[in-house]
């Protein structure tokens, strides 16, 4: 079965949650008219890296979020990959992804592990301790949130239990989009997947933000790349295709997990 994927390259405004939750409910609103069976959204949507500002402008418990993203995919049956966004919980600000089903059922939450020392995400958020790994439209998936690409053996760690699609929302600067590609091809064929990576566009008080959204296939090709213009992209992908892929190489029946330290 063919599923269709709305990439939701936005501009994020800084510190301005409720121009932010007006952005997500057009571009989820245009998705579903547009007959996507899956949206995804960037990293941090809801305030941007407004981190010293959390206090106030974070979600507590990530209740105004969970309830937004739960009503807009029961209401549109569409899945949404919830790109992530700032929560406050037990007084410890996270930066958090809601994965919702086309029900509305919360099907995957995730608290970014790698923290992003360059953008202060040390010193305002607290790491997660826990993967990912859900099932979206019938596919086994499992996500991750930007820095996390630069540790293959944690997408690994996670993909083996059998993810076919690997969601990554970003805001990863401009100037190291060439980075960005080559680690997105990278994670989609050593793990024999799709990777669907969704970044911002626009700039904050100390970055500007280069866009181009991926959608990569399980044996490296672009299938999609969203430029650096804000718009929704939109790839079709059949999970079918891992089957030629896996049989032949099975990576991961071949792996030796007693040498890796």
């Amino acid at each position: 079965m063919k599923i269709k994927i709305a990439l939701a390259q936005l501009n994020i405004h800084l510190a301005s949650p409720a121009e932010n939750y007006a952005s997500v409910r057009r571009a989820i609103t245009t998705a579903a008219a547009r007959h996507a069976d899956i949206i995804v959204l960037p990293e941090m949507w809801n305030t941007g890296y407004a981190l010293p500002e959390l206090a106030t402008l974070a979600d507590k418990d990530g209740e105004t979020t969970q309830r937004f993203l739960h009503d807009l995919a029961q209401r549109y049956q569409i899945g949404i990959v919830g790109g992530s966004v700032a929560i406050q919980r037990h007084q410890h600000f996270f930066n958090t992804t809601y994965v919702f089903s086309r029900t509305g059922e919360l099907v995957g939450s995730y608290d970014k592990v790698h923290l992003f020392g360059l953008m202060n995400e040390d010193q305002y958020l607290t790491a997660g301790q826990q993967e990912n790994y859900f099932t979206l439209a019938g596919i086994p998936s499992a996500s991750f949130i930007c820095y996390d690409l630069r540790f293959p053996e944690w997408v690994r760690t996670v993909a083996r239990h059998g993810a076919e699609v690997l969601y990554l929302p970003a805001e990863w600067p401009a100037s190291r989009i060439p980075q960005w590609k080559i680690m997105l091809q990278s994670r989609a064929v050593e793990n024999q997947a799709f990777v669907v990576a969704v970044n911002r566009v626009g700039d904050d008080d100390a970055n500007h933000f280069g866009g181009h959204s991926l959608v990569v296939d399980p044996l490296g090709k672009i299938l999609v790349d969203a430029g650096e213009t804000e718009q929704i992209a939109y790839a079709t992908i059949d999970p079918q295709q891992l089957q030629a892929v896996r049989g032949p190489i099975p990576v991961f029946k071949d792996r030796q997990p007693n040498l890796y330290h």
